[in-house]
Parts: structure tokens; sequence; C-alpha cells
């Protein structure tokens, strides 16, 4: 696929405001106590143990991976040969459900600072597994996390530009 300047600069425009909204939602969920899962925090902690660092660099991570979705989004995009909000949303959905059901429960299998569903936290491995839909962050995790992921595709869908043909 090629992509024109003007592409890469809406990726990197809508991309980050997507992202910016999806972080929103998910943080503000857990500042008002509606869940304890901080995608930041979960991809900060790969990287250190800090914590106060850990969710510096998630928070810089995540705009990283939120423009890469951004370019997948396009790329589906392009597949369907158009892009609108509801289109947008329907992929959001499908990522916010592929996150809970296959990648959180995953997690443990791979973050070197998560315990595991199996193993009691230790020393090294102080972070809760997220479990299945994350509902060890909270039952309205699972809610909180399709909220933010389908905002996330609905703006990617209404307003990235989509190459044609």
């Amino acid at each position: 696929m090629h992509l024109a300047l003007t592409h890469v600069h809406s990726i990197l425009l809508w991309g980050l405001i997507a992202t910016v909204a999806l972080t929103t939602i998910m943080q503000g969920s857990f500042g008002f106590g509606l869940s304890r899962l901080s995608l930041p925090l979960l991809a900060g902690t790969v990287c250190t143990g800090n914590r106060r660092w850990a969710n510096i660099l998630g928070v810089l991570i995540y705009v990283v991976v939120g423009w890469i979705f951004a370019y997948f989004y396009l790329v589906i995009f392009q597949g369907f040969g158009y892009a609108n909000a509801w289109l947008g949303a329907l992929v959001g959905l499908a990522h916010g459900l592929f996150v809970l059901v296959v990648l959180l429960p995953l997690l443990p299998q791979f973050h070197p600072r998560m315990a595991s569903e199996y193993d009691a936290p230790s020393e090294g491995r102080r972070l809760e597994p997220p479990g299945f839909l994350g509902m060890n962050y909270g039952v309205q995790t699972p809610v909180v996390a399709l909220i933010g992921h389908t905002t996330y595709g609905a703006i990617l869908g209404a307003f990235l530009l989509v190459p044609s043909g």
C-alpha cells in the first residue's frame, strides 16, 4: 500500500487523537474506580519496575502503539474500500474483544512483572493478572475497554484519510 504524505499525517494526527480518547476513557474509569486496568501502566512495567517511570514510559509506548494500530485500521478500511464512524466502531469493537478475550489472559505468560493465574505474586512478579475479559481488574473493565476501543475505531473511521484503490 502506497501512502502519500497526507495519509501519514492523517495517521499521526488521528491516531494520536484516537489514542488519547481511548486512554482518557480507560484512565478515567480507573480514576472513578470503575476499573483497575491501566494499559499504560501494564505497558510501562514491561520495561521497568519503577511504577512512576512505568506510567510515563507506558503512555509513550501506548501512543506509539496507537499509531501502529491506526495504520492497521487504515489497511482494513482500504480493504473495505471506504471508512466511516460505524465501520470504525465495528473494527474497534472487534479489536477490543480480541484484547479482552485473547491478549489480556495471555499477558502473564510474557509480562516480566506479572503473576500468573496459577502462581502467587512474588517479589519480581507483583502485578495481578487481568484474567479473562480483564475481570480481575473489576467487573466493569470489559464494558469500559469495549467503549474505549469502539471510540478509538469510530474516530479513525470518521477522520482517517483512506487511500483510494
